[in-house]
């Protein structure tokens, strides 16, 4: 097998992961803590739908994110609390992930902000939003944030394939996105852009061309997400209707190193799968076992030629 390929990290995996990031980044281990600052959508409250994106749940994609009826300190600190006394870790990053978390008044916006950027624990500011919620008093008050402490921004893309758009109820456009993209990249802020692998209609081909464009922009990083169906979601009500392939666990793991093969060398790589909450979870259900999941994807990356962008033939023991 050929091991001289030039994608491996230092920590030994052939994508540049988040944790390999961030141990370069501060030195040591960073957790991400979820929060929730209490926003809601422009999917949801009637601008443009009431029922958010298709596939999105009661919690706005923030079915782990803290308890909004608390302050963010109060969030930071639980979270913090929970995850310190497994791990040991000191260091933190606030992710705002609950909804679409720059779609508020500008003053709330920055108290909330400036409050996570305050805890003398966290390093960095994770923002979760659309790519229509990006105005221009949003970009200079995440500019200024970010002379604080680092700021990211991650939009929820999922998709370029226009017909899918309108089927998940995305509610914006693609040239929305690629300008929002531009102006973030000219203001100085990273961006993470969040795909999702498996939604209904879309081939592979359409999957890694998704993937091919956002490995052309000037972004940092990249989320893939793999499709969850959950209760009460308008895909579960779909999927009951209409019962549409889905990944198994075998051709996702295999799936996941094409993709990743396209990326630049420098891109970030966020997430590689994705666990639904199990009380939600309808298919896939293999998709519950994360730990599982991610060992069969390394395993498979070990056995795939990035050069070549195939898998290598079986080896001998």
């Amino acid at each position: 097998m050929n091991t001289t390929d030039y994608r491996f990290f230092e920590d030994g995996k052939r994508y540049y992961s988040l944790n390999c990031y961030l141990k370069q980044t501060y030195k040591e281990k960073v957790y991400r803590l979820s929060l929730n600052g209490g926003m809601t959508c422009p999917n949801r409250d009637g601008t443009l739908g009431s029922r958010g994106c298709i596939f999105c749940s009661a919690g706005g994609s923030g079915d782990f994110a803290g308890d909004p009826s608390l302050t963010v300190t109060q969030q930071i600190d639980r979270e913090k609390s929970r995850i310190s006394g497994k791990t040991g870790c000191k260091k933190f990053i606030a992710y705002f992930q609950a909804y679409t978390n720059t779609y508020g008044d500008i003053s709330y916006l920055r108290n909330i902000y400036l409050e996570a950027l305050s805890h003398p624990d966290i390093v960095a500011l994770s923002i979760a939003t659309r790519p229509d919620c990006i105005g221009t008093d949003v970009l200079a008050l995440l500019s200024e944030l970010s002379r604080i402490k680092p700021v990211w921004v991650e939009l929820g893309l999922q998709t370029i394939h226009a017909a899918t758009a309108a089927f998940i109820r995305s509610g914006f456009t693609l040239d929305c996105f690629f300008n929002t993209v531009s102006r973030l990249h000219s203001a100085g802020l990273p961006v993470i852009v969040h795909l999702i692998l498996g939604l209904p209609n879309e081939t592979k081909e359409m999957m890694l061309s998704s993937v091919d464009m956002v490995a052309s922009l000037p972004v940092s990083g990249i989320k893939l997400q793999l499709l969850h169906i959950l209760k009460n979601t308008d895909l579960a009500d779909y999927y009951a209707r209409h019962a549409f392939p889905l990944f198994t666990m075998e051709e996702y793991c295999a799936f996941i190193p094409q993709c990743l093969a396209r990326l630049p060398r420098s891109m970030v790589v966020h997430r590689i799968t994705g666990d639904g909450p199990r009380q939600l979870l309808i298919a896939p259900m293999w998709s519950a076992d994360k730990k599982r999941v991610l060992n069969r994807i390394h395993k498979n990356m070990e056995l795939f030629d990035l050069w070549q962008g195939k898998f290598y033939p079986p080896q001998s023991p």
